[in-house]
């Protein structure tokens, strides 16, 4: 088949014809310089025949240049719609001309890269086509009649984030859908609540959270407001991947009749959700910590700062930082786990003479944190350790407050991911919660705590014959319900920055962690207490807890190889020892039935724990969002008292580099098997 004239002259009058284009094609693929999925993504593209011109000047201008590694790149896989939706380059490596056309002021491209492994316009339309088609059937066969399916997008800042929000809104509504988005940038915690309070079918927000400028993706919640998990995923997924790219041609042309903009009313029912996690309002305006915040170019600015403030907070902004900007100019990443994105707060925290530095990534549902020592420096603090403290204050003050009892309760749970500290799970025991372990992802916390609602309601309704409004009921009644008829969730958090204390939405928040923040540090202020003195009582307490996390990159299609060897090599053949120190326990949590204090199985994934004959431990994963295997490792001392505390630390921060040494040289030499 002849490509058409105004596909011929698309290609620069180079090409006479699509036969010419398949063969270069085959040529390169003849020489192994494209690989056979490359070569099969490139051709169903091409014979889709819903390129619009500037698409297929891109993918002439990579043919004529013979740039094969990048074309593998874009084409050696499809885009997965994974769990928790899509991610991947919307900026090449190699951008064309034709991609690039005029920059934004901002320094947004014309066009989002070409391929079917980035993330485009063709994938956007695709997974919306596919998660309409899963929540339209849904309804039907649902016994209460809810209508069409109702959509709620937000975006944060990144390149192309509004015009994806837009495209996404605009498929949905031609499909048959209710589709509302918001007036600007806004954060993922916000998207979360806005699907409960809307009473929507399904939620997405467009975001890559901290990955680099050059990514972005596509999140999607269901109407519990947590993100999609089993068994919707795997429906939503399986919807998603028998849309054909031929199908997504008659949705690449925005049109925005009928989709609703929301007003400022969405803004103010998640500020006051907000608010209900400040246990002691009168510390906040009495002590008023003096903070230093950045948003880091990000959303963090529009719901975190006017908290703060509303409480009493003295706010002091990192002026650049506060300027929204798909760049990030002022950081290697915008990611408040790196102490680089940190470092003109903390510059600015020693000027003003701030008492601590919190900081948001772009889309506001992690949050970094470094406080003030007796000695006047900034220390910056992991999210093992913010966690941590956030508990065990939390705990303390509802047991103060008269809301928990003394001795606890097994109807109050903290809620953790395996890979965070195993300090959250002693300070659970000592104070006589339930501790909940949930697989890397707080799609898994936000879905315990749905768990949580579901039996609550059961619960009352067999006991007392009534039904309550989740949503709307107060939360000390919410509180007192749970505590005798359910569980009542405390707190949970992720090792990666994210931290969550109320159900009113279903996903790590930062916003809300930001003012919690602020109230443990004013009151240990007022107690003439560091946050670090804080920590080393707890350490004493409890043991001196370590962590460390190890990341191990390969990039592209050749990396993502290396990453599956590594991760198949783990379930094959288990280390016996590692660095010398035998491995006492190895669970493979894709094979092995594991079940959380509830009693409920683990879903099956490719995660590995190993437990270590001299008391550490390290876990395995591959990234879901980045491509990268993360090790996370553990450690823990005992300490007698408090002047043994240094040397603890010492011994287990020297233990811990040992055990990341042995873990990298086995791991690279897995890579080559």
């Amino acid at each position: 088949m002849e490509i058409s004239c105004a596909k011929t002259a698309y290609c620069g009058g180079l090409l006479s014809g699509m036969r010419q284009i398949l063969q270069r094609i085959d040529s390169a693929a003849d020489n192994n310089q494209l690989l056979p999925e490359s070569v099969a993504n490139l051709k169903l593209w091409i014979d889709g025949e819903i390129l619009p011109e500037w698409a297929w000047n891109s993918l002439w201008e990579l043919i004529e240049g013979e740039a094969w590694e990048e074309l593998n790149d874009r084409f050696y896989k499809n885009l997965a719609f994974g769990t928790g939706g899509l991610r991947g380059r919307t900026i090449a490596r190699l951008q064309t001309a034709a991609e690039k056309g005029e920059l934004s002021p901002r320094g947004t491209p014309a066009h989002a890269a070409v391929g079917s492994a980035c993330m485009n316009d063709f994938n956007v339309v695709r997974a919306t086509i596919g998660l309409f088609r899963y929540c339209d059937n849904y309804l039907r066969d649902a016994t209460t009649n809810d209508g069409p399916p109702k959509l709620v997008v937000a975006h944060d800042v990144r390149h192309f984030s509004r015009h994806f929000c837009e495209l996404t809104v605009s498929t949905w509504q031609q499909l048959g859908g209710e589709a509302f988005l918001f007036d600007g940038p806004r954060s993922t915690p916000q998207l979360s609540y806005s699907v409960r309070h809307l009473g929507a079918t399904a939620g997405i927000v467009i975001t890559a959270s901290h990955n680099p400028p050059h990514d972005n993706g596509y999140k999607v919640y269901f109407r519990d407001g947590g993100q999609i998990v089993s068994p919707h995923a795997e429906g939503i997924i399986g919807e998603v991947n028998r849309v054909d790219l031929v199908e997504t041609g008659v949705y690449l042309e925005k049109n925005l009749d009928g989709v609703v903009t929301l007003g400022p009313e969405v803004d103010t029912a998640y500020a006051e959700a907000l608010e209900e996690n400040v246990l002691d309002p009168a510390l906040l305006k009495r002590v008023r910590p003096k903070v230093v915040f950045t948003p880091i170019h990000g959303t963090g600015g529009i719901m975190a700062t006017p908290l703060m403030k509303r409480f009493g907070v003295e706010v002091v902004p990192v002026d650049d930082q506060e300027i929204m900007d798909p760049r990030f100019p002022t950081v290697r990443s915008p990611n408040p786990e790196n102490a680089e994105a940190l470092s003109q707060a903390i510059e600015k925290a020693i000027a003003v003479g701030a008492d601590l530095v919190l900081a948001t990534d772009p889309d506001a549902d992690r949050m970094g944190v470094g406080v003030l020592n007796r000695h006047g420096k900034m220390e910056l603090l992991t999210g093992n350790m913010i966690g941590s403290v956030l508990a065990e204050y939390r705990i303390c003050k509802l047991k103060e407050m008269g809301w928990l009892p003394r001795e606890g309760s097994a109807r109050a749970a903290i809620i953790k991911t395996f890979v965070t500290t195993p300090l959250q799970a002693a300070i659970a025991e000592a104070h006589g919660l339930k501790l909940i372990n949930t697989l890397t992802g707080f799609k898994f916390i936000g879905d315990k705590l749905a768990d949580f609602e579901a039996a609550l309601e059961e619960n009352l309704f067999r006991k007392e014959g009534r039904e309550i409004d989740y949503d709307t009921t107060g939360h000390r009644e919410l509180f007192d319900l749970h505590l005798k008829y359910g569980t009542y969730f405390v707190f949970g958090g992720e090792e990666s920055y994210g931290y969550l204390a109320s159900d009113r939405l279903r996903d790590k928040d930062a916003n809300a962690a930001v003012i919690m923040f602020c109230e443990l540090v004013a009151a240990l202020k007022e107690q003439g207490q560091t946050v670090g003195e804080f920590l080393d009582e707890m350490y004493v307490k409890y043991g001196c807890y370590s962590e460390r996390l190890l990341n191990i990159v390969h990039e592209g299609a050749s990396g993502s190889i290396a990453i599956g060897r590594i991760l198949e090599s783990y379930r094959k053949n288990p280390p016996r020892t590692i660095g010398g120190v035998g491995v006492k326990q190895f669970t493979d949590f894709g094979v092995d039935e594991v079940f959380d204090a509830d009693g409920k199985e683990i879903p099956k994934q490719d995660f590995y724990f190993l437990e270590l004959e001299n008391g550490y431990s390290y876990a395995v994963r591959g990234s879901g969002t980045e491509p990268k295997i993360k090790f996370y490792l553990f450690a823990r001392e005992e300490v007698a008292e408090p002047a043994a505390l240094p040397e603890a630390k010492g011994i287990a921060a020297e233990n811990l580099v040992t055990l990341e040494r042995a873990i990298e040289a086995d791991a690279e030499e897995r890579s080559r098997i």
